[in-house]
């Protein structure tokens, strides 16, 4: 996809926070130099494209007294992955679900990230977890210190100014 400079500028606008204003996209217009119009018409169309998957809020779970995260690690047969890891997902206090390849000496293949106030409020649900999918090859490895958590910046290190011509 070839992108221009406005729409490699909307990009990284939308990389960040949207403004906490009553019209956030026609701040960002304002700030990268394109009508509202033009911004929420590319949205749209990226949207439709599956080149933007969805516009979210996301809760500082950690203020809200959820502190303990655990990355549960599953042993799945390969055979059944996919659908167990559906299975995981559904849970609601899982916020990412991923299939990944086995490595030596390491025979998970699936990862949940397990969210809870306590330590063992995360047990409880990875236990939940391994009686509803019936594995019990499964670690829970705790968060000792979160080391960064942004948004991905794909677009952080060009610089664009205002003023393009559409």
């Amino acid at each position: 996809m070839n992108l221009a400079d406005w729409e490699i500028a909307l990009l990284q606008a939308l990389e960040k926070p949207l403004p906490l204003v009553s019209k956030p996209f026609e701040e960002v217009a304002r700030q990268i130099g394109i009508p509202e119009d033009v911004v929420l018409e590319r949205i749209r169309s990226w949207l439709a494209q599956g080149t933007l998957r969805r516009f979210g809020a996301r809760v500082a779970h950690n203020r809200i007294g959820y502190t303990a995260n655990g990355m549960s690690v599953w042993n799945v047969p390969d055979e059944q992955r996919d659908q167990v890891g559906q299975v995981i997902a559904a849970f609601p206090e899982v916020s990412h679900c991923y299939a990944r390849p086995r490595a030596t000496d390491w025979p998970y293949n699936v990862f949940a990230m397990i969210h809870g106030a306590r330590k063992e409020d995360v047990l409880d649900v990875a236990q939940k977890i391994a009686q509803k999918i019936k594995v019990t090859d499964y670690q829970v490895l705790f968060t000792v210190r979160e080391l960064k958590k942004t948004t991905p910046q794909i677009f952080s290190n060009s610089s664009y100014a205002g003023g393009f011509s559409l």
